[in-house]
């Protein structure tokens, strides 16, 4: 598990321990492969683990009420998923699906907690952490709950451009292999809206499209949509 280490270095939930602690953890991790479609975990599942993910991309969804499927978070590496279990939580409260062929470090609420009461940093983290998850969490459902379809997804293609985004001649290159489903499930709406939506911000200039690729031509006119300012 030696060979890890950089991974864990990189690791926001690890910050501020020493390679030594760092050796620790390695240590005791398993490594875990799910293939592209897999689940690590599913909703209502018991939270008996906390996994980092050290290849691929990972879904966290969330099954509403009525039934729709909402995509939540994509966890790309060196992010923690399943942080709930360091919160003596009971159940997971989202899906953790594969988006691609994955690896993720995983420890048992046993062992990760042990780490927790011997390494201070680690606890105040995952505080930090888990609260901007469950902050992002409930904007995101305020925002399913009251704005329009148009706005919501202008706000998540902004958002994820902010995090992963390139610069190519064209734009600003979502850095996510994205399909419209990706974007129904993120945004709460159907795959036809999305599909509708795009096409029409592709006509107008403002993005370009490919398979599961989206290029921000003009961030300027999705940030007003995003804000509204079209009504304004």
């Amino acid at each position: 598990m030696l060979s890890y280490l950089p991974t864990l270095r990189k690791v926001e939930l690890f910050h501020g321990l020493s390679d030594g602690e760092l050796d620790q953890l390695a240590a005791a991790a398993v490594l875990r492969k799910v293939e592209e479609g897999g689940f690590y975990f599913y909703q209502g599942d018991p939270a008996e683990r906390i996994f980092v993910l050290v290849e691929g991309r990972v879904k966290l969804t969330q099954a509403s009420p009525d039934g729709q499927q909402v995509l939540l978070r994509i966890a790309e590496e060196h992010t923690m998923f399943g942080g709930v279990t360091m919160a003596q939580a009971e159940i997971y409260p989202v899906s953790a699906q594969a988006a691609e062929n994955s690896a993720a470090l995983t420890w048992s609420k046993l062992d990760i907690m042990g780490f927790v009461n011997r390494f201070p940093p680690l606890a105040l983290n995952a505080l930090k952490l888990m609260a901007g998850h469950a902050q992002e969490f409930q904007e995101r459902y305020r925002q399913l709950a009251t704005e329009r379809v148009e706005r919501r997804l202008a706000r998540t293609l902004l958002r994820l451009a902010a995090q992963t985004g390139k610069k190519t001649p064209e734009g600003v290159l979502i850095g996510l292999a994205l399909t419209r489903q990706d974007l129904a499930e993120m945004t709460g709406t159907t795959l036809f809206t999305v599909s509708r939506i795009l096409s029409g911000w592709e006509d107008k200039g403002l993005v370009v499209l490919g398979r599961e690729r989206v290029t921000i031509r003009f961030p300027h006119g999705l940030v007003s949509i995003a804000e509204d300012l079209e009504r304004g």
